[in-house]
């Protein structure tokens, strides 16, 4: 299986972090309500702009599959909190709601 993670600004909007274009090294842990993102990533433009518009963040991961379609789960940010910790180069994005569906159904 191969797996996408995007930080994108808003629906359709500008991307921030694509895994397909550059190593991001994360993880994705449910937490209560939510689900927590952390990503492993040096302080730069890429986390100020993150940062900067962290009300108006949309994350996707896309699992796609060999033998079934791709799924794609879109995590909204909402008033989640971002957050990055320089001491340990790690930005954390805290999801309080996600829909999952595949992408084949709604392609017209």
């Amino acid at each position: 299986m191969k797996q996408t993670f995007q930080v994108k600004h808003a629906v359709g909007g500008r991307m921030f972090i694509d895994s397909n274009k550059q190593d991001v090294p994360y993880t994705l842990i449910p937490q209560g309500q939510g689900w927590k993102f952390t990503v492993s990533m040096p302080w730069g433009p890429m986390i100020e702009d993150v940062l900067a518009h962290k009300e108006e963040l949309n994350v996707f991961v896309f699992q796609e599959f060999d033998d079934q379609p791709t799924l794609k789960t879109w995590y909204y940010v909402k008033d989640g909190p971002v957050e990055f910790d320089a001491a340990e180069s790690k930005l954390t994005i805290i999801a309080d709601s996600r829909i999952e569906y595949y992408p084949h159904e709604y392609s017209v």
